[in-house]
């Protein structure tokens, strides 16, 4: 992990960035020292597959009606 002021982080990011590329390890932004941001390397999450569970999930007939000591709530 690396501490950097922001004017230093404005000056030189493309070094910094090839450095994370490089290492992995994070920089850290300060200002009057304590730390305010953190550069970290993107990781895109996988995609999610549509239509996974196709096939696998059934509705019952009777999913549309309510039990009859329940219509009284509904209306």
């Amino acid at each position: 992990m690396q501490f950097i002021n922001i004017h230093d982080a404005k000056t030189n990011l493309s070094k910094y960035l090839e450095q994370l590329a490089l290492f992995h390890q994070p920089i850290i932004i300060c200002r009057n020292g304590k730390p305010i941001a953190q550069i970290t390397e993107y990781k895109p999450r996988p995609l999610k597959k549509i239509g996974l569970l196709k096939g696998k999930i059934k509705i019952g007939a009777d999913f549309d009606q309510l039990p009859d000591e329940w219509v009284k709530y509904f209306e």
